[in-house]
């Protein structure tokens, strides 16, 4: 009887896995004109392989049970690799672990299969309790840099089993399966999260968007998108950090703000994707915002849309903690297409698409935040304005 129910679950099991992984998936139409939102999440704890979750011996597991829940799959890095769409996944398995797998795509928007092993990756002297959220970078100097958060227990604190602390680890590899842990990276801002490594030297050195912050949770009187240089990363050490893009009251980014993936390179620019943060009754809320700065000063902005860029909407608004949307990892291919990689809720992510023009029009000639109510009047006006005009002649 019981390896009865083994053999009728089985098939129902890989049935319907295969069909979510074939499942096609569409653009949500008209949008906004500046990106396309796609209909299906690109990638769910129900898409990872079964035989990660599974015991598929009917001797060990009769009944067929789940052995290794998934709870969540998210905040994924990005890059185009030998002609696929390649997510390094924050897969967080039901005790709250999270690691690193990955998941490759033919063409970005659907059909992801995760390889058949996660990321192994190795530890320093000190191990982390719990990694995630990495950024995937090709760097000039041939290496793929992954930089993520390593959470570890908070010594200072011994008798709070919720006190943490946060810092920046940094691997390499040359072909995604081999992984060089480096050690993790020295700051004398306080703790790091969502640190960025931009893609080219700068002036000889390694370049690093950092975001400082007083604690594990609270960014205190820290905060904002950092930048600093270091010699090397080998033992990668930022001495002075500047922010270039702080928080400012009564915005989206009044909490707290960080750098999401690397910066794309443009004729016109650096173009930034970010993560901004502000205070609800309901809590927390997190969105995405755009910018870019100059070609030769990437840390000098040059344009600042107002608002957000992408928030949660209908579904993406539900999940482990709802009301988010985040991304670390976008993937521009050679036909200047851009695909947009965000995870919702920290539960599952999602893919939007545009274009390099289109993304580049958006940060150049979308009005900045007026800061103040009548400044937003003043700037629909303006709107309203010209297009009364237009509609009259």
């Amino acid at each position: 009887m019981q390896n009865s129910a083994f053999q009728q679950r089985l098939p129902d099991l890989n049935a319907r896995h295969e069909e979510l992984l074939t499942r096609k998936n569409q653009p949500v139409r008209p949008g906004n004109g500046i990106f396309e939102r796609w209909l299906h999440p690109v990638i769910t704890p129900a898409h990872t392989p079964l035989f990660w979750r599974y015991d598929l011996d009917p001797a060990t597991n009769p009944f067929l049970m789940e052995r290794l829940g998934i709870n969540a799959t998210f905040n994924s890095g990005a890059m185009l690799w030998q002609g696929k769409y390649l997510l390094v996944v924050r897969v967080e398995g039901n005790d709250r672990k999270s690691f690193f797998a990955i998941a490759e795509s033919p063409n970005g928007v659907d059909n992801f299969r995760f390889w058949d092993y996660p990321l192994r990756l190795p530890e320093t002297a000190d191990p982390d309790t719990n990694v995630y959220d990495m950024r995937l970078v090709a760097h000039e100097d041939g290496w793929i840099y992954g930089l993520f958060c390593t959470e570890r227990k908070d010594p200072a604190r011994p008798h709070d089993t919720t006190a943490a602390v946060a810092n920046c680890g940094i691997a390499r590899t040359k072909d995604l399966v081999a992984w060089e842990r480096l050690p993790d990276l020295i700051s004398h801002a306080g703790q790091q999260r969502n640190v960025v490594l931009h893609p080219e030297f700068v002036g000889g050195k390694y370049a690093l968007y950092t975001r400082p912050q007083d604690g594990f949770i609270e960014v205190g009187s820290g905060g904002g998108i950092g930048w600093g240089l270091c010699d090397n990363m080998e033992h990668a050490e930022v001495h002075d950090e500047t922010i270039v893009d702080g928080k400012i009251y009564h915005t989206i980014k009044e909490v707290k703000n960080g750098q999401g993936p690397a910066p794309l390179k443009t004729p016109d620019g650096w173009l930034h994707l970010a993560h901004g943060v502000r205070n609800t009754a309901a809590g927390l809320r997190y969105v995405l915002y755009l910018f870019m700065t100059d070609l030769h000063e990437p840390w000098r902005i040059t344009h600042a849309p107002g608002g957000h860029f992408i928030a949660p909407e209908g579904d993406e608004r539900v999940g482990d903690v709802s009301n988010v949307v985040f991304s670390n990892g976008w993937i521009r291919n050679a036909q200047d297409e851009v695909f947009i990689y965000y995870g919702s809720s920290d539960t599952r992510m999602h893919v939007a698409t545009s274009t390099v023009a289109q993304l580049i029009d958006y940060a150049k000639n979308t009005p900045p935040d007026g800061l103040r109510s009548a400044a937003s009047v003043a700037q629909r006006y303006a709107l309203i304005d010209k297009n009364l005009q237009l509609r009259t002649r």
